[in-house]
């Protein structure tokens, strides 16, 4: 039986990569911000919102919205690249 069989809803699999590529791109976010030298307060300045806003992003807990992403990218002088490709159902 695969795993696809024990999720909660047909595509499971395919939403939980999904979230997994978003934590990715917060971390490579993060380390940017750090890179750079910004701390977590001017990154929420710039984005309009709180510190603990901007930690909590970076913290990977939450399943970050495509938004928040591409604001935070905004405050740390990066711009997000979407692109489709073949998921497969």
């Amino acid at each position: 039986m695969s795993s696809e069989d024990l999720s909660p809803f047909p595509g499971f699999d395919r939403l939980q990569r999904a979230a997994e590529r978003r934590r990715t791109l917060m971390a490579e976010l993060a380390a940017k911000r750090r890179e750079l030298g910004l701390s977590q307060t001017t990154v929420a300045a710039r984005m309009g919102t709180s510190q603990s806003t901007v930690a909590r992003l970076e913290s990977g807990a939450d399943d970050v919205r495509l938004s928040s992403i591409e604001r935070y990218a905004d405050a740390v002088g990066q711009e997000v690249a979407w692109r489709l490709q073949e998921g497969g159902v």
